[in-house]
Parts: structure tokens; C-alpha cells; sequence
């Protein structure tokens, strides 16, 4: 380690740029810049998809402060809850805007990063050697559900208390640790204060923690191998004479213009929804939830938020009659697999073994159709994990596949856009049968990603980047 030694500046230097020298000195806060993104260079051709991460960032900041905002006056109180939010809207000085660009932020959270995942999807911005912020980005996602969920239980409305209950009642379901897991989690019998007490310090302090530190990690990891793009080519392949990618430029002030440009446009649709329709039909804020929570009274139709309807209607899919025909399409998988996989006959054996286990299990003798709910609920979200190893595309970029991909990532798009909404509604039989499909639909996009992925016939992969300066 090299000895201290103090950078010297003229003495006619600007005061600030004195004070930077020094602060460079003691910690590298111009490297820090640089490196993350003064002086990081990114492909030149990124499109509209590209805007997503910098607008999480920025929503991720204004949830932390609208949040810190409603703490200050919120009461995490079972008999107090309510009548705080109530009070925040109607007596705190500008506690309504606070309150509903937070329960605004929150959905367009989840809008971005499903659009932020979307664009992974189709430019395979998972694959080699970006899986590890693949992983980072989806433990970010599994945080903001579990930030989302623990939220939603603190305005203390009539939602609010029977989704949570709905919600944490789905771990009784597992066999043996069940009920003693849901009192657990609940800390009492029913969703009570004790319950609200625990969900608020996970709220306001444990999960957003855990958050920032995996934002962080997700930055740094992308930053270590470089950002993809649209044509799914490494630019660091092609290097010029100043030892930078060729294709690439530097993120300011270039970018910082091009995100400038997104966050003006985003902020104006934020800021009219915020204005407008901050309840957005009673998908952004529910009309039950100004009913204060009622532990003797169920609402007709407990439906979780929307950004959770998808995983939901997946859960809701699993019935008693559905099961049997889960079990002809294990059944039909495992057939698939020592047909076509390329796997060794050990790990086919495997396989095998552990799908007879779930054709047993999936006996309405053995578990019921509840418990096979929530593994399939749990299920749908974990697989994305997975995306890395189940794609074995030869090129990254939907732009280089086969068309008939598009249409395989269409039908895959709207079958997760119909579970959705089928989530919000009230279930019959027709829903139920639509939301199986849907399901089947889902989960077949990726168990046979790695045959259908590598199928047909590929465009060849420029050496370049196309890019049409505008």
C-alpha cells in the first residue's frame, strides 16, 4: 500500500475544485463517478427499452422518501392504522400528495421493472455473462413483493386486512410445519396489531435495507461485464486505438440526456395519474380499502393487488379436477425428456423418480389441491431464475430469431397479461378454465424453452451494431 500523499493545487485554484482534491485524497469519489458512469461506456444503440432501469432508480428514491414522510405521522397501531392514514389525507399539510405519490409509486414500481424484465427477455439480456445480474435483479424482484406485501396490510382497510389474512393463511397449506409457520408469521390467531407491528418494521426498515443492498450489487455487476443490447453483441469484442469498445459511448453526458428525456415523459404521466385517477379504477388503491378493517365482516371478493394477479390467478388455477390433468402433463414432460433431452440416463432417472413422487403427491388421497396451489404460485415466480440456463438460443436477441419466436413471446406475453386480469375478478367456471389454460401456457414457455428456443432457422449476427444516428 502506497503512503498518503496529498494532490497539490495552485493557489489561485477554485475553491471547489480544492475541496474535490481533497475528498479524492481520503476516498475516490470522481473514481466512483467515472467508473459507474461518467466515464462508463455503454453500446450506442439503445432503444426506448433501455429507460426502465434509470426510472426504477428513480422511483426506487421516491418511495424512500414518500415513505419516510408518511412514517413521520403514521401509527402502526391496529386501533390507530386507519384513522392515521384518514388523518395524513385530511389534516397533515400536502399529506394527501405524499400519500398518493406513494401508493402511485408503488404501481409504477412494478410497471417499470415488468418492463425492465420484459426487455431482458427479448434481448437476452440474461444470458452469458450477464447471469448474475439476472439473479441480483430477480432477488430485487422477489424483495419488492415481499415490500409490497407487507405494505399493503399498514393502511388497515378492509382489503388490506383479509388479503393479508387470504395470504398468509396459503402457508397453513404446507403439510406438518403449516399452521404453526402461519401463527408464526401472523404472530397471533387472526391478522391482529401484533401482526401489523411485525409487517411495518419489515416495511419501513428490513426489506428496503436488503433492497438498496441489492440495487447495489446489481449495478456493480453490471458495470463489471458491461450492458447488453438490442442486436445481443459484446461491444468489448471490438475495441478501438483509446482501448474503448468502438460501439460504445460514454454515459455522460450522452445518456444522461437520453434518460433526462424519459424521466420528463414518465413524470408527466406520474404526475396526472397522481392528479387525476390516484385510484385508478381501484387498481392502484382499492375502494375497500377506505373501509376500515373489519375482522367480522368479509368483502365479497378478495383479490390481492394487481401487480400480484398473475401468480395469484395461478393459484386459483390449481383445483381438485385440474390436478389430474397436472399429473398427465408431468407425466407427458418426463416422456419428452428421455425422448429428446441430451441429459445423461442418471439425471433422466432423476427426473423420473421425482415426478412419480409429485404424481403421488398430487393424489387427492395424499395433498390437496390448496398445497399444490402454492407450489405452483411459488413456482411461477421462481422460475424466472432460471431463464439463463433454460435458453439455449444460439443468438441473444429476438431481432436474430425466428419470427415464429415472436409469436411463441406474443402468446407468452398475453397469457400473463389474462392471468392477470382473470386475478382481479371474482372466479367461474369459464375464468377458472381460461386461467388453467393460461397457466399450462405459462409454465410450458419455460420447461421447453430449451428445446423450442434452439429450433428453426436464425438470422446471422452482424459483427457491429446497427445504429441509425437520429
Amino acid at each position: 500500500m502506497a503512503a498518503f500523499k496529498e494532490t497539490k493545487f495552485p493557489a489561485d485554484a477554485p475553491v471547489a475544485e480544492k475541496a474535490l482534491g481533497w475528498v479524492d485524497d481520503r476516498f475516490p469519489l470522481t473514481k466512483l463517478w467515472n467508473d459507474q458512469w461518467g466515464k462508463y461506456y455503454a453500446p450506442k444503440n439503445f432503444n426506448f427499452w433501455y429507460i426502465f432501469g434509470s426510472l426504477a432508480m428513480l422511483v426506487l428514491v421516491l418511495q424512500i422518501v414518500t415513505g419516510i414522510f408518511l412514517t413521520m405521522h403514521y401509527k402502526p397501531d391496529a386501533a390507530l392504522a386507519f384513522n392515521s392514514v384518514e388523518y395524513i389525507m385530511r389534516e397533515v399539510p400536502w399529506g394527501w400528495l405524499v400519500r398518493y405519490m406513494h401508493s402511485t409509486g408503488a404501481s409504477a414500481f412494478f410497471i417499470i421493472v415488468y418492463l425492465h424484465m420484459t426487455r431482458g427477455l427479448l434481448y437476452g439480456s440474461y444470458r452469458k455473462p450477464r447471469e448474475l445480474i439476472w439473479l441480483f435483479g430477480f432477488a430485487i424482484f422477489l424483495c419488492l413483493m415481499a415490500e409490497a406485501f407487507f405494505g399493503y396490510l399498514l393502511p388497515w382497510g378492509q382489503m388490506s386486512y383479509w388479503g393479508a389474512q387470504v395470504i398468509v393463511n396459503l402457508f397453513g397449506a404446507i403439510p406438518l410445519i403449516g399452521p404453526d409457520l402461519s401463527l408464526w408469521i401472523r404472530g397471533d390467531y387472526v391478522v391482529s396489531d401484533a401482526t401489523l407491528n411485525r409487517f411495518f418494521a419489515f416495511h419501513v426498515i428490513a426489506i428496503p435495507l436488503v433492497l438498496l443492498g441489492l440495487v447495489a450489487a446489481h449495478l456493480i455487476a453490471l458495470h463489471e461485464v458491461g450492458s447488453s443490447n438490442p442486436d445481443g453483441i459484446e461491444v468489448k469484442e471490438n475495441l478501438g486505438a483509446d482501448g474503448h469498445p468502438v460501439d460504445s459511448i460514454p454515459s455522460h453526458p450522452y445518456y444522461t440526456v437520453h434518460d433526462l428525456f424519459g424521466v420528463s415523459i414518465f413524470l408527466v404521466i406520474f404526475s396526472a395519474v397522481v392528479f387525476f385517477a390516484p385510484e385508478m379504477g381501484g387498481y392502484f388503491l382499492e375502494y375497500n380499502n377506505f373501509l376500515p378493517g373489519d375482522s367480522l365482516k368479509t368483502p365479497l371478493h378478495i383479490a390481492p393487488t394487481w401487480y400480484f394477479t398473475p401468480f395469484y390467478s395461478v393459484l386459483r388455477a390449481t383445483t381438485a379436477d385440474f390436478m389430474y390433468v397436472l399429473m398427465g402433463v408431468v407425466a407427458a414432460y418426463v416422456v419428452f425428456i428421455w425422448l429428446k433431452s441430451r441429459l445423461s440416463t442418471i439425471v433422466k432417472s432423476v427426473i423420473a423418480g421425482i415426478a412419480i413422487v409429485a404424481i403421488i403427491g398430487m393424489l387427492p388421497q395424499v395433498l390437496d389441491a390448496k398445497f399444490w396451489g402454492v407450489v405452483f404460485f411459488g413456482g411461477s415466480v421462481v422460475i424466472l431464475a432460471f431463464l439463463p440456463w433454460l435458453d439455449h438460443s444460439p443468438v441473444k436477441s429476438i431481432r436474430y430469431r425466428p419470427t415464429w419466436h415472436k409469436y411463441v413471446y406474443a402468446i407468452f406475453g398475453l397469457s400473463f397479461l389474462i392471468l392477470g386480469y382473470l386475478g382481479t375478478q371474482a372466479p367461474t367456471d369459464t375464468k377458472t378454465i381460461v386461467s388453467q389454460v393460461c397457466t399450462l401456457i405459462y409454465f410450458s414457455f419455460f420447461l421447453l424453452m430449451p428445446w423450442w428456443s434452439a429450433m428453426g432457422k436464425f438470422k446471422t449476427v452482424p459483427s457491429r451494431v446497427t445504429f441509425h444516428p437520429h
